[in-house]
């Protein structure tokens, strides 16, 4: 019976795989979208609309794991509106621009050379006891649920709750063109926000948040400036992804464990996703190594509170027209709250 057994090979359950094994565990990953079933070492990257946008302490998480992705440097975030733009420098080192199958097979290649078994069979049907857990024909002593935004296994095992507020989707498209800026820029408009990461030499990525569920062409209107920066450039796929917000009632229900995505999401404003779900990936990976799985509730809590604090009070400014509309000037006029801001959303 090995220890820990992780549904999901997004970058929080290939991290957590990664932290186990350096702890000594028996670890195995199951996901379908990895390639067909029965694939011996399935190699097909799985790819997510997302800004993309690596902040420096998850770029430092990384590393410390062996992961080294491939990428372009960024210097920090500017704010931009109608008349107004503010800009603040990282404090800790640059952030990096990946493009997410890049940085899923940068993970892959780490958990293969880590000697990790991965599977693209899915998930069976889950019991479990107070000695293991069983999915299909697996068992093991635990079960990690990293099976992103809409998890399956969170949903069978009661733990969703009903989001509140207006729900928001991500639209996300890649640009043939030279990077304008060495920062991740976010324009906003009155009803959505875009984001604008360098990810390449020759190419950038555009990741809209709006309320509305139109398409990316007629969410892109909003941003006139952008509409004319990226006129003539030739353009990859839309890919989408929402409603963005999940509630769950618990992050442990017996011997399963949530991470990532599956265990609570507040939004994409901040761009902290990747950096929380490696701080949570360790802190789960620790409690199971002191098999004490009920620990990882308060953990959770606290590695993610600070992420769910500032996005939260953004997102609340956010959908009030006064204060949105004031939110770019007011950077532009405190710099120095801005820069502390983006401090936090840096480490």
């Amino acid at each position: 019976m090995i220890d820990l057994l992780i549904a999901g090979a997004g970058p929080a359950g290939l991290a957590t795989a990664l932290y186990a094994a350096r702890a000594g565990l028996e670890v195995e990953v199951l996901d379908p979208r990895l390639g067909s079933a029965g694939e011996p070492a399935p190699n097909r990257p799985i790819d997510k609309a997302c800004g993309e946008g690596l902040m420096p302490g998850a770029i430092a998480a990384l590393r410390g794991l062996g992961v080294d992705p491939i990428g372009h440097e960024f210097r920090g975030i500017e704010y931009r509106g109608p008349g107004h733009h503010a800009q603040a420098f990282f404090r800790a080192g640059p952030g990096l621009g990946v493009r997410r199958t890049e940085l899923q097979s940068a993970m892959l290649t780490a958990v293969r050379g880590a000697g990790i078994r991965i599977s693209a069979e899915p998930v069976g049907p889950v019991s479990q006891n107070d000695n293991r857990v069983r999915s299909g024909s697996r068992q093991a002593r635990y079960l990690v649920a990293a099976d992103g935004l809409h998890s399956p296994l969170a949903r069978s095992l009661s733990l969703d709750r009903n989001a509140r507020g207006r729900p928001r989707w991500g639209l996300r498209r890649h640009y043939v063109v030279e990077p304008w800026s060495d920062f991740v820029q976010v324009h906003w408009a009155t009803h959505a926000e875009a984001y604008v990461t360098p990810v390449g030499p020759q190419s950038v990525g555009v990741a809209i948040l709006s309320s509305d569920r139109a398409p990316f062409e007629q969410q892109l209107q909003s941003f006139p400036a952008l509409v004319a920066q990226l006129d003539g450039c030739a353009a990859g796929q839309v890919r989408g992804a929402g409603p963005l917000r999940r509630r769950t009632s618990h992050r442990v229900a017996g011997r399963v464990l949530l991470v990532g995505d599956a265990a609570g999401y507040v939004d994409a404003l901040t761009g902290e996703g990747i950096a929380v779900s490696l701080g949570c990936s360790r802190a789960l990976v620790e409690c199971v190594e002191a098999n004490r799985p009920g620990d990882y509730e308060s953990r959770w809590l606290a590695e993610s509170r600070r992420y769910r604090a500032l996005t939260s009070s953004l997102l609340w400014a956010s959908r009030r027209p006064t204060l949105r509309k004031a939110l770019v000037p007011a950077a532009e006029r405190i710099p120095w709250l801005f820069t502390a801001a983006v401090a936090q959303l840096a480490r």
